[in-house]
């Protein structure tokens, strides 16, 4: 079956919000991360759609979707999304956000807890920044304004194990000409965004049906045994791959296989 895959855009608050939407059957809703577009999605969408609604949407300030004011926090991009389901009316669907769209998911989660019959968290947590990481992102928001292509590029090369650079350069250097694709202004407001979220463990323990959080064993982001630890005795199920962040490029055909089970019935 050929599934076509329509691009559209709504307009919400003056600002265009921009996704596309695939095939017939229950939703499924793909949150990209920082400095990424629904074009991270490709791979995966084809096979997804096959069975099921599969609804890709560019978070404010990132691909063809408009930022809203100078800081994007993880409830209003959450707002986005959901005004995006309401459009489509979509009662209910599972998610899978990666790094920083697995953050706005879990927002979405708890603002709209009847929204969600699913989630599943790819390289991303539902722990708040420490202390260290606030500053980081601050720091990278000031040094945006003057010296943005070399902020992204080194921060965006460090997203991959080190041998995962040569091993997949060409999809490297693809996903990096994406990343600089990305406005300065959406860059800061979601860095600023991002470091303002709270701990959500508890909204991630109280969605019904499946959870689930994919880490990476060489990812220098997430700490996957701290993961693990906060998890015990709780009904998500955590899953370590082999390399970095970027798992839809470092671990393609496991997450597809991943990703293929979480959304079954």
């Amino acid at each position: 079956m050929t599934c076509i895959f329509a691009l559209m855009i709504i307009a919400y608050k003056n600002s265009h919000i921009h996704y596309t939407i695939a095939g017939e059957g229950p939703a499924i809703v793909l949150l990209h991360g920082f400095l990424e577009t629904v074009d991270m999605w490709q791979d995966f969408s084809p096979q997804l759609s096959k069975q099921h609604q599969v609804i890709c949407i560019d978070l404010l300030g990132h691909g063809q979707t408009e930022s809203m004011g100078y800081i994007h926090t993880m409830d209003t991009m959450a707002e986005v999304v959901f005004a995006v389901l309401k459009h489509l009316n979509i009662k209910s669907a599972k998610y899978i956000g990666h790094s920083m769209g697995g953050y706005v998911a879990l927002a979405l989660a708890e603002q709209q807890p009847q929204l969600c019959k699913g989630l599943c968290l790819m390289n991303s947590t539902f722990e708040a920044d420490d202390d260290q990481r606030k500053l980081m992102r601050a720091r990278a928001a000031e040094m945006a304004t003057t010296h943005y292509d070399n902020l992204v590029r080194t921060s965006f090369a460090n997203l991959f194990a080190p041998e995962s650079r040569e091993t997949y350069k060409q999809e490297f250097e693809a996903a990096l000409r994406l990343a600089l694709q990305t406005p300065v202004r959406g860059y800061i407001a979601a860095q600023k965004g991002m470091a303002l979220r709270p701990n959500r463990l508890e909204v991630f323990k109280s969605i019904p049906g499946k959870t689930l959080i994919i880490t990476g064993q060489k990812d220098t982001l997430i700490n996957s045994k701290r993961i693990q630890e906060q998890i015990k005795n709780t009904p998500i199920v955590h899953k370590e791959l082999s390399e970095g962040h970027m798992s839809h490029i470092e671990n393609k055909s496991e997450l597809s296989y991943l990703l293929k089970r979480f959304i079954e019935k």
